[in-house]
C-alpha cells in the first residue's frame, strides 16, 4: 500500500484536490513494484502536479529490514515515475513532516492526522492511514516552498 496526496494552494491556504491509496498485491516482488510504478504514472499524468514530495524511510521503524528494503523500493519507484515525466521531487525526513504539520517532531500518528484535518479543512481524519500520512507530506512540502519563496522575495 502507498498513500498519495494533492494539495493546491496560494499564500498560506490549502486546498485538498485528492487522496488515496494504490495498492499492488500481486505475488512477486518485481510484479508489485511494476503495478505501482504503472499506477503512479496514471495518477501523476492525471493530475499533472508540479512537484512531487516523498517521506524518506525511518529505517528504524520498521521490523525488518526486509520491510525497510521493501519501502525503500517502494520509494524509489515513485522518485522514478515522477522523473521519467519531468517531475521534480523532493523529500523529507519523518521528523521534519512532524514538525511542520503538527509542530513537533515527535507527534505520534494520530496527532499529525488530526492536523491534517484541520489544516485542510476537511470533515473528518483522511482514510486510510497512508493517505493521510501522504497529505501531510504534501502540507509539509508546501510550507517548506511557501516558505523559501517569501524569503527569496524578501530579499
Amino acid at each position: 500500500i502507498m498513500g498519495y496526496g494533492v494539495v493546491e494552494g496560494e499564500d498560506d491556504e490549502l486546498e485538498t484536490i485528492g487522496y488515496g491509496v494504490l495498492t499492488a498485491s500481486n505475488s512477486s516482488m518485481t510484479d508489485r513494484l511494476c503495478s505501482l510504478y504503472t499506477q503512479l504514472v496514471e495518477l501523476i499524468g492525471g493530475y499533472q502536479p508540479d512537484e512531487v514530495a516523498i517521506e524518506e524511510p525511518f529505517v528504524a521503524k520498521y521490523k525488518s529490514a526486509r520491510s525497510a528494503l521493501a519501502v525503500g523500493r517502494a520509494q524509489a519507484v515513485a522518485i522514478l515515475a515522477a522523473a521519467n515525466l519531468g517531475v521534480p521531487v523532493y523529500t523529507y525526513m519523518p521528523t521534519h513532516i512532524k514538525q511542520v504539520v503538527a509542530d513537533y517532531g515527535g507527534s505520534d500518528k494520530e496527532q499529525v492526522q488530526r492536523m491534517v484535518q484541520i489544516q485542510l479543512g476537511l470533515p473528518k481524519v483522511p482514510q486510510p492511514s497512508d493517505a493521510a500520512d501522504a497529505l501531510a507530506v504534501a502540507i509539509c512540502h508546501f510550507r517548506q516552498i511557501h516558505v523559501a519563496r517569501l524569503l527569496s522575495e524578501a530579499k
